[in-house]
């Protein structure tokens, strides 16, 4: 691999950027894709752009045929992660699927009664406030931010660093109601309805849950649709 590539790559994972790394079996020629337009692109064609874009939205490495010629397609995702606004039974519920799925799951909750190690064994739990932990945390394209708290002084500084963030889910328990009040709340701090509405809320997916255990199903179900079929 060429020493330009390799740094390339090297920077790539430390930004936590996605990329796909094209390889012609023919000779061994490599071309770097990055979904970020901003990005260099090195010689690639339209259709090379296109199967990486759904390859990348896969996620999965494959072989193809590019004009004749047979390319890899190796997928280089930053991991999953999930960040849970609120350490309450929901969470507990939704901790091992999520970590099934492959995500790296952080719970963040103020309330030390809550947020303890001794109810959350599987993974770390943050007690800054919502707000400061999420700055800290970062979200990425590949983090889904779920808030569970359904009180306003948590969710609704998580949600706003979550807007500001390029996660690719951000969902917010909560009734029809409860929503609405919510994005009035936001549009006085400046949010537009376009920012909002990418909020799922009611959140999860519209099953008929009702125990803690069916609400983390629906959740996990519809990021799992908004990841695929994005």
């Amino acid at each position: 691999m060429q020493g330009k590539l390799l740094a390339a790559l090297n920077v790539a994972r430390k930004d936590k950027r996605a990329l796909v790394l094209f390889t012609r079996l023919s000779d061994g020629e490599q071309r770097l894709y990055y979904p970020d337009e901003q990005a260099p692109v090195d010689a690639l064609t339209e259709e090379m752009r296109l199967l990486a874009k759904e390859a990348l939205r896969l996620d999965r490495s494959q072989s193809v045929e590019i004009s004749g010629e047979q390319w890899f397609l190796q997928v280089l995702n930053p991991p999953l992660r999930m960040i849970i606004i609120g350490a309450v039974h929901i969470a507990q519920m939704l901790i091992p699927m999520a970590c099934m799925a492959g995500y790296a799951v952080k719970v963040v909750d103020p309330r030390r009664a809550f947020a303890t190690d001794a109810r959350f064994p599987e993974v770390g739990v943050v007690t800054d406030w919502p707000d400061v932990a999420m700055r800290n945390l970062a979200p990425d394209a590949r983090t889904a931010i779920v808030t569970l708290t359904h009180d306003p002084k948590l969710d609704d500084p998580a949600l706003e660093v979550a807007l500001y963030s390029p996660a690719f889910y951000i969902g917010a328990l909560g009734s029809k109601k409860t929503q609405q009040r919510r994005y009035a709340r936001l549009a006085e701090s400046g949010f537009t309805a376009e920012q909002q509405a990418r909020i799922h809320g009611p959140i999860g997916l519209d099953i008929g849950a009702r125990s803690p255990a069916e609400i983390a199903l629906a959740i996990m179900a519809e990021i799992t649709q908004s990841l695929r079929r994005a």
